[in-house]
């Protein structure tokens, strides 16, 4: 019953849907368990470039596709990825989403922008997209499941006690017009014969697909760092991306869980507010954004772009308990003849070789780089670990010995093919 956790090392964006698309066609299921439509996967297939935002990456492959019970969708930008991909001759009819799964609505939308906008200089650097107010509801047990949407009765009351408080709120304190519940439930209801077929109890189908010796692939969104409960809180997403959460927003207990495969690229990204240690303001900085293509799938936002932070990716090792890390976007550091790593920090004149306990600390932290050879070789055709020039060996070996985990799969370019396996994922 091999159940595999793919889970972003650093703060998302780190290539899980290459990783995830390289195990594709030795998996049975494909499942997102966390997060919505804020984050984003871009996949070349063929030639073909792909960006998913909502779908798991598997929808590319033969396995079945499953939005689990964790993940909170928007209807309207479901079924718009849906009809991208039919339209471009991709099969989505496997696809099958949870039962308990919540449902982004209007009012979340409007909610989380003009919270944003309230926040002025304290902002999270929410994408806009209500995810954060949709999991807030679930949390206050006032969210919309999809369950809900095949009785008209209860979405109807259900829509009316979210908004007999957030109509208090849009009008007195943000000087926003009231939302009408029957409009949004309307609008939910018009997708009702459409998602009828999709919608079923997937718990009871992961497990008994684990029972039957099938391969289960759990697909995080966004990344370790970005954890509500573990990552760089406030500035996190509102679920639990970790591998531990693949358990509860799969629905699977946490022995059915047999490998944890870490994505770090070979820099450092993160969009958004938050701490940075490694994050390069100059030349440096706009070259890796420039050369990597470093701008947000699902927002287009230029991601913020750093040296590789060894401690960020350490930490999300011991905590996930991962096996094995795959490292992306190796070949976007070729030409740099020094290439620096982060090794520790220096905080109020104190070294540190682990990430600091407080906040206040991680964001004052200073970091204390180790600068190892470089390389001009092109290594985008290399597909294996011996082809790779010495330097660049030198240079994964490090970082191996770093972040305490085997480096087992390398990214050499944003191909399918543009691989480099050293020890095989499944």
């Amino acid at each position: 019953m091999p159940g595999i956790v793919v889970v972003g090392a650093q703060w998302g964006d780190e290539g899980k849907g290459k990783a995830t698309d390289q195990l594709g066609d030795r998996v049975d299921y494909t499942v997102r368990y966390s997060g919505g439509n804020n984050a984003g996967h871009t996949l070349v297939v063929n030639g073909e470039k792909y960006a998913l935002h909502l779908l798991p990456s598997g929808i590319l492959n033969d396995s079945v596709p499953v939005i689990g019970n964790g993940v909170v969708v928007d209807l309207d930008v479901l079924f718009e990825e849906i009809d991208g991909l039919n339209a471009r001759g991709v099969d989505t009819s496997k696809l099958i989403i949870s039962a308990n799964a919540h449902v982004i609505t209007e009012y979340h939308k409007v909610i989380d922008k003009v919270t944003e906008r309230f926040l002025g200089s304290r902002r999270i650097g929410t994408t806009g997209r209500g995810i954060g107010p949709a999991y807030s509801d679930k949390i206050n047990r006032l969210g919309i499941r999809m369950q809900d949407l095949f009785d008209d009765k209860i979405l109807r009351q259900k829509v009316e006690a979210a908004l007999e408080q957030k109509n208090h709120l849009l009008l007195k304190v943000y000087n926003r017009r009231a939302i009408d519940a029957d409009q949004v439930a309307d609008e939910l209801l018009a997708h009702v014969d459409r998602i009828r077929p999709m919608v079923t109890d997937t718990s009871r189908v992961l497990n008994t697909a684990l029972d039957a010796g099938k391969v289960v692939l759990f697909e995080g969104a966004q990344a370790h760092h970005l954890d509500v409960d573990h990552g760089t809180y406030p500035y996190v997403t509102s679920s639990n991306p970790i591998a531990a959460g693949a358990c509860t927003g799969a629905g699977v207990g946490p022995m059915r869980i047999n490998r944890v495969i870490g994505i770090a690229k070979a820099y450092t990204t993160r969009v958004g507010e938050g701490p940075f240690p490694t994050e390069l303001l100059d030349a440096d900085g706009e070259k890796l954004r420039q050369d990597g293509g470093e701008f947000g799938t699902t927002t287009g936002r230029p991601r913020r772009c750093g040296w590789f932070d060894a401690l960020v990716v350490e930490a999300a090792v011991s905590a996930n308990a991962m096996t094995d890390v795959f490292l992306t976007k190796l070949d976007i550091l070729t030409g740099w003849e020094r290439i620096p790593v982060c090794v520790g920090y220096e905080v109020n004149g104190e070294r540190m070789s682990t990430l600091p306990m407080t906040q206040t600390d991680f964001h004052h932290a200073k970091p204390v780089y180790e600068y190892l050879d470089g390389w001009t070789e092109d290594i985008s055709g290399c597909r294996t670990f011996a082809d790779l020039p010495a330097t660049t060996q030198a240079y994964v070996r490090r970082l191996e010995e770093l972040i305490g985990c085997r480096i087992s799969g390398i990214g050499v370019g944003p191909s399918r093919e543009q691989s480099v396996m050293i020890n095989d994922l499944l």
